[in-house]
């Protein structure tokens, strides 16, 4: 069994490589190269990755999320956000909440159930930085829209729990007179501030450990150390694992002086861990359930788009943002992924009757952001100007 694993860890790297290769020379992101590499090996095409093996490598994405977490907080720097101001939080505020107002409305209007219509409506919210940051990070996107990016989805987790949260509340309280709405509304504010406690604590912590240690080697055990000690609190304490990560990186970035050197000794290591993650997402997409998405399923992949878009927009211009964040920001947004995928089993417990059909559209969307995602998000930075040469 171990060597099985190790073969097919190489076989994935190489796969990954591979059609990451074939994608840039067709001007795709390398993200969209690992998906497809994942999607060929996987059960819905040649079977060699099983469904048992994509299940047996879920460590491996849950080590990926935490960096990709740890890697989007340490943008998070105060300078920054002095800078621009409150522009991150209230966009992120507009274009999640305009994903779930409209999906929810269009689904109501089309005859949804209520409660369905609400559970979709909220996980719509969420919005995956994995595949935008592989994007920044391929081709070097640099200038106010990436900075504007990567603020946004860093805060776009915590504005999407809570927004989960709520509805979650609704959904439980409707035909229920013995629902505690109280202690309801308070588990989605639980969840974020004991993540931001977890990440700040853990910050000190490796700021104190760093003090001692310099050399490359050392600090690249440390770094994997505290972010999957992060990670793993976070979840024993029912937390937001991705929160709590992108928190100790937020703190860590305006507390040390050597940030520059904790990215880049980051970045040096988590590139093969990021391809297994992506190949492992491509082999987990059942291509056939692309046909039972439905009206519902189509609707919320469409409107979803639309309804961050509006947001994102509106968010610009009320911060007063250039024209063209306001214009092409919403569109990097498209991803979903690691977040929404958790929200889907939390639904399904709230609607039982409609957990099938939840899974069904939250999963063949995502197959579908996260093939066309990474596209979008390079043809808006191209557009944006900020990404200088496309090779």
């Amino acid at each position: 069994m171990e060597s099985k694993i190790i073969l097919m860890t190489a076989l994935m790297l190489i796969a990954g490589l591979l059609f990451g290769r074939i994608g840039k020379y067709v001007k795709l992101p390398n993200v969209t190269g690992y998906l497809v590499a994942g999607l060929l090996l996987g059960p819905s095409v040649l079977n060699i990755i099983t469904p048992d093996m994509v299940s047996g490598f879920a460590v491996i994405s849950d080590i990926a999320l935490a960096f990709i977490a740890f890697s989007v907080g340490c943008e998070f720097s105060l300078d920054y956000f002095r800078k621009v101001g409150a522009a991150p939080i209230i966009i992120a505020i507009l274009e999640a909440f305009g994903a779930i107002i409209l999906v929810t409305g269009v689904l109501l209007l089309f005859g949804f159930d209520t409660k369905l219509s609400i559970m979709l409506g909220a996980i719509a919210a969420a919005t995956a930085p994995a595949q935008t940051i592989m994007v920044i990070n391929q081709y070097r996107a640099r200038g106010t829209l990436t900075s504007m990016l990567l603020s946004v989805v860093a805060i776009d987790d915590a504005v999407a729990l809570i927004g989960f949260g709520f509805a979650t509340t609704i959904a439980n309280s409707m035909g229920k007179a013995d629902t505690n709405v109280f202690m309801s509304i308070l588990e989605p504010i639980y969840q974020v501030v004991i993540s931001l406690i977890i990440g700040f604590i853990m910050a000190l912590v490796m700021k104190f450990i760093l003090k001692f240690f310099h050399k490359h080697s050392n600090r690249i055990c440390i770094i994997i150390g505290m972010a999957l000690w992060t990670y793993y609190l976070a979840d024993l304490l029912n937390g937001s694992c991705l929160l709590a990560c992108m928190c100790l990186g937020g703190v860590l970035v305006n507390i040390i002086d050597e940030i520059d050197d904790v990215v880049e000794v980051t970045d040096s290591f988590t590139p093969p861990i990021f391809m297994i993650f992506f190949v492992i997402s491509g082999a987990g997409f059942d291509i056939f359930a692309l046909k039972s998405i439905g009206v519902i399923g189509l609707i919320y992949v469409v409107v979803r788009v639309v309804g961050k878009m509006i947001g994102s927009f509106l968010g610009g211009k009320l911060t007063h943002q250039e024209e063209k964040i306001c214009k092409w920001l919403g569109p990097t947004l498209m991803p979903q992924a690691g977040v929404a995928l958790g929200l889907v089993v939390v639904a399904g417990s709230v609607v039982p009757d409609y957990a099938s059909q939840i899974q069904t559209v939250i999963l063949c969307s995502t197959f579908i952001y996260s093939i066309v995602g990474p596209v979008v998000a390079k043809f808006a930075l191209v557009k944006a100007g900020e990404i200088k040469k496309v090779a």
